[in-house]
């Protein structure tokens, strides 16, 4: 879409302005700071929009649409009410290979790219008065408020007993392209992205169903609906899944992609069959969100350079261990990041990929096929790989293949659930590893979980109780607590970032996995050779006014 000629001279050539009207107009733009187009400033000085939409058709060679030929739906489910007005854009119609789109403003190219990339079609792109796109977008989508409360009565007045729906299949996918449903989805979805949320989950009861948004590890509730709008707002969202709409006595799983609030949103959605109905949780991750380096996820200057030292070795295995939720994996592509380079091959096998990087072979697991973690393993070594990332160690098959690969000079990164960084060595036995084989190949565990930052906003200081100080230290003279405002949304803490516990396989630590030493033992060394506990760590980021006691007890196990 190359301009060869600016608008104001087709204006001016089309004798809707003068040369005068031009150094206004711009001039007013500059004293704007370019916030209104020229166009724009041109509509306000009384210009009209049908002469500014002809010049932009000229300008761009894009044909003009009329308002009348609008569709009566958006034939894109997954694409936000947000993003389409931030932008002035208006899907029209798909085809097999083709989306037919309207839009306002043609030069804003990010935004009609960002749409090509997230759907994979290719646009055939037709102008529009940007007053006529956003008045359908407004009728089709109605504020939120409406559209619930206009369901809940639609849903009410609906006589036919639940269970008959959701027998009839064909009747649950004609509810679940209803206009109403697919606005209250987009809207869940939608809000769920703009609260930070990481998971949205729909709960059902007897009498109604809740929605709980987890932001910042802790579930918020958030909505409730009538127990008759299950079945539509399920079969919605699997629809929108690709899963099994008739299918509703067996857990399923599934994946949506689309553009919310204006974010390019990939989720993974599960769903589990309870007395009630179907359970669903939908897992959020911003794909256009870079992954954060090792000093941004918390690791402090002692425990970075302990760190760093061990995964640039050239052979062992590093383990990251936490309950799900805890980072792991966010901890795994900041140490790959950290170690990535033109002289090393990085293989990685994931369930699944959650960011792409750059100069990194990445695998995803496809189990229904039988790539398992286990037998992408097999072949990835064949592969003259340096660094080897498998995405979690689940079974010995698995620990078997990756330990054999440490051995061979690999150096091999995963994750293991266990609660602590010596837990992680027990777990690994008691998966039927060798003493000897995990001594040899262990190069280091890191446990770690993810405490709420306090927001900076309003976290008020507040004076330490001799309490305080006989159980976590006398040298703590003022702690912060959180308070609550419009930008944390009333909670007190914004964003998280982790504590953690670094357990490194010293001689001793060898010696101590050959004799089979138990976890307590095994950690008491380790703390008696300087590694700092979970909560140790924690008390550290208390004390510098990152987090609270609260969070960090909420998130640590009992000291053994």
């Amino acid at each position: 879409m190359t301009s060869y000629k600016k608008i104001g001279q087709i204006l001016l050539d089309m004798g809707v302005i003068q040369k005068a009207d031009i150094e206004r107009t711009l001039n007013m733009q500059k004293t704007e700071d370019g916030k209104r187009r020229f166009g724009e400033i041109l509509i306000s000085d009384g210009i009209s929009e049908s002469d500014i939409l002809k010049a932009l058709s000229l300008q761009f060679n894009i044909p003009i649409i009329e308002a009348d030929t609008f569709p009566s739906q958006i034939p894109l489910g997954k694409i936000s009410y947000s993003f389409l007005t931030e932008n002035c854009i208006l899907p029209l119609q798909i085809t097999d290979t083709t989306i037919k789109v309207a839009v306002g403003d043609p030069a804003r190219t990010d935004a009609i790219e960002s749409l090509r990339v997230s759907f994979g079609y290719e646009l055939d792109l037709y102008l529009a008065k940007k007053s006529d796109i956003l008045a359908h977008l407004n009728n089709l989508y109605e504020s939120r408020d409406a559209v619930m409360q206009r369901l809940i009565e639609d849903v009410t007045e609906e006589e036919t007993p639940i269970s008959e729906i959701a027998e009839d299949v064909s009747h649950l996918r004609d509810l679940a392209q209803e206009k109403g449903i697919i606005q209250l989805v987009n809207i869940l979805i939608e809000n769920a992205a703009k609260e930070r949320a990481s998971d949205i989950h729909i709960e059902p009861s007897e009498t109604n169903f809740r929605v709980r948004y987890r932001v910042d590890g802790v579930l918020y509730e958030k909505e409730t609906f009538p127990v008759r709008m299950q079945s539509a707002v399920s079969s919605r969202v699997k629809l929108l899944s690709q899963m099994n709409i008739a299918e509703r006595r067996l857990p399923q799983d599934g994946r949506i992609k689309g553009i919310f609030a204006g974010k390019n949103i990939d989720i993974r959605v599960s769903t589990l069959p309870t007395i009630y109905g179907e359970s669903i949780v939908m897992r959020l991750l911003d794909k256009d969100t870079s992954f954060l380096t090792l000093e941004e996820l918390g690791l402090d200057r002692i425990l970075l350079d302990d760190y760093e030292d061990v995964i640039k070795r050239p052979y062992g295995m590093v383990l990251i261990t936490g309950p799900t939720g805890s980072g792991k994996s966010t901890t795994l592509y900041a140490s790959l990041d950290r170690i990535n380079s033109s002289e090393k091959k990085i293989i990685t096998i994931e369930e699944p990929v959650e960011y792409l990087m750059a100069g990194i072979n990445q695998i995803p697991v496809r189990p229904k096929i039988g790539l398992t973690f286990a037998s992408g393993l097999r072949h990835i070594v064949r592969q003259d790989p340096d660094i080897i990332m498998v995405g979690e160690i689940r079974d010995l098959e698995t620990a078997g293949i990756s330990i054999h690969a440490a051995l061979t000079g690999h150096l091999i990164f995963s994750t293991l659930h266990t609660n602590d960084a010596p837990g992680a060595i027990a777990r690994l036995m008691d998966m039927g590893v060798e003493n000897y084989l995990a001594s040899s190949t262990l190069i280091c565990v890191m446990a770690q979980r993810l405490v709420r930052r306090l927001c900076n906003h309003c976290k008020t200081p507040y004076k330490v109780t001799n309490e305080i100080k006989a159980e976590f230290g006398s040298d703590i003279s003022e702690l912060w607590k959180e308070k609550g405002c419009d930008y944390c949304s009333g909670t007190g803490y914004r964003g998280r970032i982790g504590i953690f516990e670094l357990l490194l396989i010293t001689d001793k630590i060898r010696e101590l996995i050959m004799e089979r030493a138990t976890v307590r033992e095994l950690k008491e060394r380790a703390v008696a050779s300087g590694m700092r506990t979970l909560r140790q760590d924690g008390i550290e980021k208390v004390k510098k006014g990152i987090t609270t006691i609260d969070e960090v007890i909420r998130v640590t196990q009992v000291e053994l």
